[in-house]
């Protein structure tokens, strides 16, 4: 028995409206994805299409918080750690260092965290537990990498904008004596003199290591901004306008403004990790006149041990044969990035034509 003719017309009806409503939801997707792709490329001269704005752009002005901090935020409000609002000179102190030398770092840890500025710790020996017994570990920042400089964190973790809170960024090495320095006496002259790159001068006395004479403490000045030097191979005089003689502080203890370490950061090659050559670029970076921006604080000073970083061996001290091989091995790079980083600087200044060198005379 045959089903009735109806049924078959039934059945056409329904296969029909099926075939349209899926053409029809096709059309809708094709044209959704016409008008998205138009919105894409629509400008701000545009009156009927949608402008769509890329990264932090893309945000509602009033959420965007581009700075930030190395406060340590509890997971609970117990009032602990919060800004100190009397404290006009917020700082950061930031080392790179090793268990060997936690006694040194110790002391000097605890000077800046009396005046409630912030500690930062990179530890290029991978031992962080070993810290954890100092009574003010868990208020500084841990940071570990191993066999990596204080060069090469400064610029993965200190960049401009995650350090612009603070007023001042002291990038030191672990091997300094602070007997004599105070943190807030240090800021505060750094502000008076209108400094923008400083050092704390070595005690020549006590420190075992001086590179540099215009870094040895004057007992006669507050402050020093250049040295007298009438050796051949120095010849330093009144009419001296650039490093060592004057506009220039060494890499082992510097102390930089908020608006110095922005443009030192730059600076920092991401690949040239031990900083050999940046001393004597620092003055470009003085936000002014380098022999009157950058200075050595006398009446603040400390001692330096003369310590090598990276768990070397004192100077002082027996070296074993495999540290004097690693302590070679660590020179010679220093070295061979020394002239790297003279060969980038001389290609830059050759390659930027509207660069002028504001020193060159």
């Amino acid at each position: 028995m045959k089903p009735p003719r109806r049924h078959y017309g039934l059945l056409a009806v329904v296969v029909t409206l099926i075939v349209l409503a899926s053409l029809q939801i096709q059309f809708h997707h094709l044209k959704e994805d016409r008008l998205t792709g138009d919105r894409t490329f629509a400008t701000t001269t545009t009156t009927d299409r949608v402008h769509w704005r890329t990264g932090a752009e893309g945000l509602p002005r009033g959420i965007v918080h581009s700075n930030s901090d190395m406060y340590l935020r509890p997971l609970w409000d117990s009032g602990a750690n919060r800004k100190n609002k009397n404290d006009n000179h917020n700082a950061l102190l930031a080392m790179a260092v090793g268990i060997s030398q936690m006694q040194n770092v110790d002391i000097m840890a605890r000077k800046f965290l009396n005046q409630n500025y912030t500690v930062m710790l990179f530890h290029y020996d991978g031992n962080v537990d070993g810290w954890h017994n100092l009574e003010w570990s868990d208020k500084a920042i841990h940071i570990l990498a191993r066999n990596q400089t204080k060069w090469w964190f400064a610029k993965r973790f200190l960049h401009p904008d995650v350090v612009a809170i603070y007023g001042f960024i002291f990038l030191w090495d672990e091997d300094l004596g602070v007997d004599s320095f105070d943190p807030r006496r240090y800021l505060d002259i750094m502000v008076s003199e209108g400094l923008e790159i400083t050092q704390p001068a070595l005690d020549p006395d006590l420190s075992a290591d001086i590179h540099h004479r215009i870094t040895i403490r004057n007992k006669m000045t507050k402050v020093h901004r250049r040295i007298y030097d009438n050796r051949a191979s120095m010849n330093c005089s009144d009419g001296s306008k650039g490093p060592p003689c004057t506009g220039w502080v060494e890499g082992m203890a510097p102390v930089f403004s908020r608006a110095a370490w922005r443009c030192v950061w730059h600076l920092i090659q991401n690949d040239l990790i031990h900083g050999w050559g940046l001393d004597m670029k620092l003055g470009y970076c003085a936000q002014g006149d380098r022999a009157e921006k950058v200075g050595v604080i006398d009446s603040e000073y400390v001692v330096h041990q003369g310590i090598p970083s990276l768990g070397g061996p004192s100077l002082s001290s027996k070296t074993p044969r495999r540290s004097l091989d690693l302590r070679t091995h660590i020179r010679r790079q220093s070295s061979a990035e020394l002239e790297k980083f003279k060969e980038r600087w001389n290609r830059a200044v050759r390659e930027d034509e509207e660069w002028t060198d504001p020193f060159d005379t």
